[in-house]
C-alpha cells in the first residue's frame, strides 16, 4: 500500500489549530486529485481542504467536532487505490498496516512473538479502541522527548484518545511524571514519520508559549472576568513567540504625502472610470514591494542557523476585524502596478472581514504592513509577525507645519504638508540597523517622488 497523510492546513501565520467541522468523504471513498475530502474551520478561515493526491481513503484520524494542531494528520490515502477496496474490511485491515508508526507500547507483547498474532489480533479492535490507542505526531514527539508512555495518559479528547493538552499536564503533574516509560522501539517510527518537519514547528511554537509564566491576579469586586475565546488566544500566543524568537528593533521616518496627492487628483477621473479603488495604503505597498527587491535581507527569515532570502515579494496585509486581526497576503506584489495592488487590497480587506477568505490568502507573507494611522495613532511598535523578519507600521496621515526649502530664492520658508511617521520593526538577527535605516531612506524617496506610470 502506498499511503499518504493528510494534515490538517495552516490557515494563517497566527492560527495553529482547526477544527474538523464535517468528513465529506468516509473510509473506503475514493477521491480524486484536489477533491474536496473535509470541511474545516477555525476563527477567521473556513474552507474546504482538497485531497494531495487520487486514491482511497483508508483511516479517518480525527473526527468531526476535533479541533488539533496544524500540521495534525487527520487521514490517510492509499494512492493505489487497493486497500479500502471494501469498506467493511477497511476499517479491520488498517490497524496492521499502521503498526510501525505507532508509538505504544501496549501493543509490545504481541509483536515480541510473531508478525502473525499482530494482524490476526487487530481486527478484534472496535474503531474506539484504536482511536484511544493512536495519537498525534505531535503527541507522540512529546511523549518521546520526555520518555512518557502514552497509554498511561489518560485521554480527555474523543473516545480517550490522548490530546496535546493531556500529555503536556502529564508531564507538569507531579504525581504522575514519577512512572513515565521509555520503550525505545517505539521511538524510531515517531521520529521518522513523514508529518513531523511539518507538525514539529508548531509544537515547538506552542512549547515556547507554554514555558513563559504567565502570572494570575486577584479579582476584586467591580471586575469582570472572561476567559479568552480562540481568537484572543491565538493572538496572545503568537505575541508571545515573536516576542521570545525575534530581537525587535525599531526605526522610525517621516514621509510628505504632497506629490502623492498630485497623483491622486491627477488620476482620480480615470480611476473613478475604471472602478479602481487606489488607497494611501496601496501607494504604499507599491512603494515596499519595489523597494524589498534592493533589500533581500527585510525579506527574508532566520531558519535555524541559515539565512533564507524568500524569491518573490508577498506582502502581508493587516485588516482589523473588530474584535480581532487577519493578514491576507498580496502574492507577488512587486509585479503589480498601482491599481492592482490598490484593488487587491480592497478585495481582500472586504473577504477577510466577510470571513470569505481562502487558505492560501492567508499564507507566506515574506513582510507586513499594518496601518494603525487609519484610527488616529500617530506611530507604533508593531510586533514582528513568526516567520518573516519585518514589518512596516503607517502612522496618521495628518498636515503639519514644516520647514521647506523655497526652490527660486534657496532659502527656508514654513509651509503646511501632509505627512505620515513610518516605522519599521525587524528582526536583528538578520537586519543591521544601518540596513533599516537605508530601506526607509529607499521607500521615503520612492514615495515623495512618486513615478505617474506606476
Amino acid at each position: 500500500m502506498a499511503r499518504i497523510e493528510v494534515p490538517m492546513p495552516q490557515m494563517g501565520e497566527s492560527i495553529a489549530e482547526g477544527t474538523v467541522s464535517k468528513w465529506l468523504k468516509q473510509v473506503g471513498d475514493t477521491v480524486e486529485r484536489d477533491e474536496p475530502i473535509l470541511e474545516i474551520s477555525t476563527d477567521k478561515v473556513d474552507a474546504e481542504i482538497p485531497s494531495p493526491q487520487s486514491g482511497t481513503i483508508v483511516d479517518v484520524a480525527v473526527e468531526e467536532g476535533e479541533t488539533v494542531e496544524v500540521g495534525t494528520i487527520v487521514a490517510y490515502i492509499d494512492t493505489e487505490g487497493g486497500a479500502a477496496a471494501d469498506s467493511g474490511g477497511a476499517a479491520e485491515a488498517e490497524p496492521a498496516k499502521e503498526a510501525p508508526p505507532e508509538p505504544e507500547p501496549a501493543q509490545a507483547e504481541a509483536p515480541a512473538s510473531e508478525p502473525e498474532p499482530v494482524a490476526s489480533t487487530a481486527p478484534a479492535q472496535s474503531a474506539e479502541e484504536r482511536l484511544r490507542t493512536r495519537s498525534t505526531p505531535v503527541v507522540r514527539k512529546i511523549a518521546e522527548e520526555h520518555g512518557v508512555d502514552i497509554a498511561s495518559v489518560q485521554g480527555s479528547g474523543h473516545a480517550g484518545r490522548v490530546t496535546k493538552q493531556d500529555i503536556l499536564d502529564f508531564i507538569e503533574s507531579p504525581d504522575e511524571k514519577a512512572a513515565p516509560a521509555k520503550p525505545a522501539a517505539p521511538a524510531k517510527p515517531a521520529a521518522a514519520a513523514p508529518a513531523e518537519p511539518t507538525a514539529a514547528p508548531s509544537d515547538i511554537w506552542s512549547r515556547f508559549y507554554k514555558e513563559v509564566q504567565h502570572p494570575e491576579y486577584p479579582v476584586r469586586e467591580a471586575d469582570t472576568v472572561e476567559p479568552m475565546d480562540k481568537m484572543r488566544r491565538l493572538t496572545a500566543e503568537h505575541m508571545v513567540i515573536a516576542k521570545r524568537v525575534a530581537p525587535h528593533v525599531h526605526s522610525f521616518i517621516e514621509i510628505d504625502f504632497s506629490a502623492i496627492d498630485k497623483v491622486r487628483a491627477a488620476n482620480k477621473p480615470k480611476w473613478k472610470q475604471q472602478g479602481a479603488r487606489v488607497s494611501y495604503t496601496a501607494f504604499v505597498a507599491w512603494a515596499v514591494a519595489r523597494v524589498l527587491r534592493e533589500f533581500p535581507m527585510v525579506n527574508g527569515v532566520v531558519s535555524g542557523n541559515n539565512l533564507l532570502y524568500r524569491g518573490n515579494v508577498n506582502l502581508g496585509m493587516a485588516v482589523d476585524l473588530n474584535p480581532g486581526l487577519i493578514v491576507p497576503v498580496v502574492r507577488d506584489a512587486d509585479h503589480l502596478s498601482l491599481v492592482g495592488i490598490g484593488n487587491k487590497v480592497v478585495d481582500l480587506a472586504e473577504r477577510a472581514r466577510d470571513k470569505q477568505l481562502k487558505p492560501e490568502e492567508v499564507q507566506g507573507a515574506t513582510f507586513s504592513i499594518t496601518n494603525p494611522g487609519v484610527l488616529g495613532t500617530m506611530a507604533g511598535l508593531p510586533v514582528i509577525p513568526k516567520g518573516t523578519s519585518a514589518i512596516l507600521g503607517t502612522g496618521a496621515i495628518e498636515k503639519r507645519v514644516v520647514v521647506v526649502e523655497d526652490e527660486e530664492t534657496g532659502t527656508d520658508a514654513m509651509a503646511i504638508r501632509k505627512r505620515a511617521i513610518f516605522t519599521l520593526g525587524y528582526d536583528h538577527r538578520i537586519v543591521d540597523g544601518a540596513d533599516a535605516a537605508r530601506f526607509l531612506s529607499r521607500l521615503k524617496e520612492t514615495l515623495e517622488d512618486f513615478p505617474e506610470d506606476a
